[in-house]
């Protein structure tokens, strides 16, 4: 469980590196709803730290409301589990 927390969590931090080259480059970006994906998936502390390490998706108030909640509810979901 802890492998699976600290991959997800890992491939989601690079995805946003990746998505904010890309914003840079003006490339193909990847969708928003990936992000959300993996974030529920358990990957919402490596968006939130991506967001926070690349200066990305810090004007989407989704993304600024919702990492910050959905990673305290990831995080108590963990605390009572373990």
């Amino acid at each position: 469980m802890i492998a699976y927390i600290l991959g997800v969590n890992i491939i989601a931090f690079l995805i946003m590196g990746v998505d904010k080259q890309k914003a840079k480059r003006e490339s193909y970006r990847i969708p928003e709803r990936t992000f959300w994906g993996l974030a529920i998936l358990g990957g919402a502390i490596g968006i939130w730290a991506g967001m926070k390490s690349f200066r990305h998706k810090t004007r989407h108030r989704s993304f600024v409301i919702g990492m910050p909640v959905l990673v305290s509810i990831q995080v108590v979901f963990a605390v009572s589990l373990f």
